[in-house]
């Protein structure tokens, strides 16, 4: 009974869709609008190519408004599975007034309130929103909900100038130095360690005084933690969530006949990443067992996945 029951939640985990939703807002400036859109269209080149079942929305421009924004969620709603997963993205400048954040873009502004409606009303259990403007860690306390991963380019809304997270979180989705555990598969905790040690680099390089500290929420409850931990209870979800498959696992993904076998090495990945962090609890020899017995199945997957 258990055999089956694992082998049918990998079938429906192989056969899960993801569902991107890049939206580049109103820049202000031609310099602002050229690298807002060109960062879109960046990610739509990349998560087109990603392998497996995606669907990608890419909104810029005069696509870019409020209304048109809300309709692109909503047409992800009715047609997302609980079991697949759903993306949001949002660069370009934010706003937040001290008790409202606010997304800029064409004619009416979009509100924290109004996105985690319209995330809300997707049924993908799992949820990753990434929002790298400024003023972006006014959104995290209202998008915050279990089984959501909240990132922000900023600790809070009061940090107003613009930012560069969103060039690093694109650029970690091109660098394979992002996959740290070498798994081949970039998740949002790796992405997100990834751009925020760029964007700290960035500043720490030009001499300039840090505008932006990047924050990631995803237990649904208290604030954004700046270096996420088996410590501060922060990270574990993230560490679930594949935002891109790299190699093998990439070509896995688009195979169906490997797509069970994708399906139990990320089940198996996701048992270790649970493991680390109930490590201080344990007795030491029950841990390395435990480890041990997980990364010898996990190395005869992978084995089979490279045939």
């Amino acid at each position: 009974m258990r055999l089956l029951a694992a082998l049918l939640a990998a079938v429906l985990s192989a056969q899960a869709a993801v569902h991107y939703v890049t939206v580049a807002g109103l820049g202000g400036e031609q310099d602002y609008e050229t690298r807002f859109t060109g960062l879109a269209k960046e990610l739509d080149k990349i998560l087109n190519g990603s392998g497996g079942e995606v669907k990608v929305h890419t909104l810029f421009g005069e696509s870019s408004t409020k209304a048109k924004i809300q309709e692109t969620i909503n047409a992800v709603a009715r047609d997302a599975k609980p079991d697949d997963a759903f993306v949001l993205i949002l660069i370009g400048h934010g706003t937040f007034d001290g008790a409202e954040y606010k997304f800029n873009v064409k004619g009416p502004d979009v509100t924290a309130v109004d996105l985690a409606a319209w995330c809300d009303r997707v049924p993908a259990q799992r949820q990753l929103v990434v929002n790298t403007t400024s003023a972006s860690g006014g959104s995290v306390s209202a998008l915050q909900k279990a089984n959501r991963t909240v990132i922000s380019a900023t600790k809070a809304g009061t940090e107003k100038n613009a930012t560069v997270f969103a060039r690093y979180w694109v650029e970690a989705l091109r660098d394979p130095t992002a996959d740290t555990d070498k798994n081949e598969t970039v998740s949002a905790l790796e992405a997100y360690r990834y751009a925020d040690r760029k964007t700290t680099a960035f500043y720490e390089t030009q001499k300039r005084l840090a505008t932006e500290h990047a924050v990631l929420e995803d237990t649904g409850k208290g604030g954004g933690v700046r270096a996420p931990s088996p410590d501060n209870g922060q990270g574990l979800v993230a560490s679930r969530f594949p935002v891109l498959r790299l190699g093998s696992v990439q070509r896995a993904a688009s195979d169906p006949a490997k797509q069970q076998l994708l399906a139990r090495k990320e089940q198996i990945e996701q048992k270790i990443d649970q493991l680390k962090y109930e490590k201080a609890a344990m007795p030491a020899d029950q841990y390395r067992k435990q480890l041990q017995g997980l990364l010898l199945e996990l190395a005869r997957i992978q084995e089979a996945i490279d045939k």
